[in-house]
């Protein structure tokens, strides 16, 4: 790790705001490497119980039937929790997690709308509907997020 880096982690926000700016949101989950690097997931929007991310549907996505992969899609519908459980709360992790393939995407692009059904005060509970860029809907997942305070 270089000496800026280090420095921008040790400066790293512990919480962001119930309502960040889209810059706030990436300086964030840059770090996420897996979800923002390695997939290419995308933040569009997010706040405090909320947010929409995008990837773009790649050849590293597909298996060798040629359609999009699940663990491609949950990363995906990971990333919208992580977004929308952290903003305004403080580290979370999900707790339990449920995913129902609903059809195969047909387009270049998949978003990821997750939003909170109850927060509490350890455990919020999620759902994230994933669509392709077409509209039809991918999959449906179900989330438990556990809060670390």
């Amino acid at each position: 790790m270089t000496p800026e880096e280090t420095e921008k982690m040790l400066n790293h926000p512990v919480v962001l705001s119930d309502n960040p700016t889209l810059e706030q949101l990436n300086d964030f989950f840059e770090n996420d490497r897996f979800a923002t690097q390695a997939a290419g997931c995308r933040i569009v929007e997010g706040g405090r119980g909320h947010s929409v991310v995008e990837m773009p549907v790649v050849n590293v996505h597909l298996n060798a039937q040629g359609h999009v992969m699940g663990g491609a899609i949950f990363t995906l519908a990971d990333f919208a929790l992580a977004v929308a459980s952290v903003t305004g709360r403080g580290p979370c992790v999900s707790a339990s997690s449920t995913i129902e393939f609903l059809s195969s995407p047909k387009a270049d692009r998949l978003i990821a709308t997750a939003h909170c059904v109850r927060e509490g005060r350890r455990l919020s509970f999620y759902e994230v509907n994933v669509m392709d860029g077409a509209g039809r809907a991918v999959a449906k997942v179900s989330i438990t997020a556990y809060s670390i305070k």
